[in-house]
């Protein structure tokens, strides 16, 4: 297992990705998996529920604003990958990698 979270540049911000683990006991970023943070919700996978809960523990976690951030592709699948917008890359990587050694 490695615990570095692949950032990558877009035109509109930085993007990487997360594995979600809806209806768990307690929210929280349990590690990292394959390049992408591992998040666990409790809530359900239900009407967007799962990834409203998503973006709020992140931008919770991280010190962003949730208006910082949205689900880029993969909203009906576990594996998702969210776009970050109006930071720079090594404050971004700083935050992520600082979140991800937190939880291991």
């Amino acid at each position: 297992m490695t615990n570095v979270v692949f950032l990558r540049e877009s035109k509109n911000g930085l993007t990487f990705n997360i594995q979600v683990i809806p209806h768990a006991s307690r929210a929280e970023i349990s590690d990292v998996q394959d390049g992408a943070l591992k998040i666990k919700v409790t809530a359900p996978p239900v009407e967007g529920a799962a990834n409203e809960a998503c973006i709020k523990l992140l931008a919770k976690e991280l010190g962003l604003k949730k208006s910082q951030m949205e689900i880029l592709s993969g909203a009906k699948s576990r594996r998702k990958t969210i776009l970050v917008k109006n930071i720079n890359k090594s404050d971004l990587e700083l935050k992520i990698n600082r979140l991800a050694n937190k939880s291991l």
